[in-house]
């Protein structure tokens, strides 16, 4: 493997926290945020701007934005899924914003009320807006090695709403495991056929750990070429549209990978298992990161 730079996008704040059924105080979000951009992390996806029916927790999101300490050289995003969103995220400050498609007919129907096809469409809305505005666009694709409702879901479905994402402005598509069903051998397999067409320095993958696969599939992606992956502090968050997906890979687990490969990401890995073990406490739950405890534990027995 070559390039040791990492980039890592923390997704705690947004799809960490829009699960929880609880009330996020709006100064958790707040503090959750300025401390993951003080542990080092560069890239902030911070709230999303959707219907609050539909996700009551990210409701207070331009809220969010506003209270925030803003970091030189941090990147805060928001998920957009359609014009009106993103013209709020503009308002807020948000430098860049994200779209989620997915590669399953079944969750886009679920998730987005309408087919695959119908959802580019909209999405072509935003990245021509954000195109005019000067915003860089983030896609995401769902459901890559999986679906609740349709079941496996074909490489060729994944590649294409990929190439689409990209056809229509994406600077970056990241390809989420949704219900967390990749294996390495499946996630490598789908690279291999993906990356002829893409090259890797514009794919991130986002491996959600419902059975305790992300990181074995995060390494197969380092070896594959991927260097942008996904990560939620202290392992909290799923998916309201997907029964029973666990949280995205814990940020702190993702950093001890790559500290112990030798790569470069800048962020401070006891100060991150702090934080982790922090705002899992604020939600009244344990942590799910193995390192990020262990970190700790060796730190007290000091």
């Amino acid at each position: 493997m070559t390039n040791t730079d990492i980039k890592i996008v923390e997704m705690g704040a947004r799809d960490g926290l829009q699960s929880e059924r609880l009330p996020v105080s709006l100064k958790t979000k707040i503090t959750l945020i300025d401390q993951l951009a003080g542990c080092g992390l560069t890239h902030i996806e911070a709230g999303s701007f959707v219907r609050p029916d539909r996700v009551p927790q990210m409701a207070d999101t331009p809220a969010v934005f506003e209270g925030i300490t803003r970091k030189a050289g941090v990147i805060y995003s928001a998920l957009t899924p359609n014009l009106k969103g993103f013209e709020q995220a503009v308002s807020a400050g948000a430098d860049e914003v994200a779209i989620f498609a997915s590669a399953s007919e079944g969750f886009s129907r679920k998730n987005l009320n309408c087919d695959i096809a119908t959802s580019l469409i909209r999405f072509a809305e935003v990245t021509r807006a954000a195109q005019q505005a000067g915003i860089p666009v983030r896609g995401y694709v769902s459901c890559i090695a999986g679906c609740p409702y349709d079941g496996d879901v074909s490489h060729a479905s994944v590649i294409d709403v990929t190439e689409k994402l990209f056809d229509m402005g994406c600077v970056e598509v990241s390809l989420g495991d949704t219900i967390g069903t990749g294996t390495p051998g499946r996630i490598r397999h789908l690279l291999k056929a993906l990356l002829q067409s893409i090259p890797p320095h514009k794919i991130a993958m986002h491996m959600h750990d419902t059975y305790g696969q992300a990181i074995a599939n995060i390494y197969v992606s380092l070896e594959e070429g991927i260097r942008t992956f996904d990560a939620s502090v202290g392992g909290i968050g799923g998916c309201p549209y997907a029964k029973g997906a666990t949280g995205n890979v814990a940020t702190e687990d993702l950093v001890y990978l790559l500290d112990r490969e030798g790569f470069n990401h800048g962020i401070a890995l006891l100060k991150l298992s702090e934080t982790g073990l922090w705002i899992n406490k604020a939600l009244r739950r344990q942590t799910t990161s193995r390192a990020g405890l262990a970190m700790l534990n060796r730190q007290n027995a000091q």
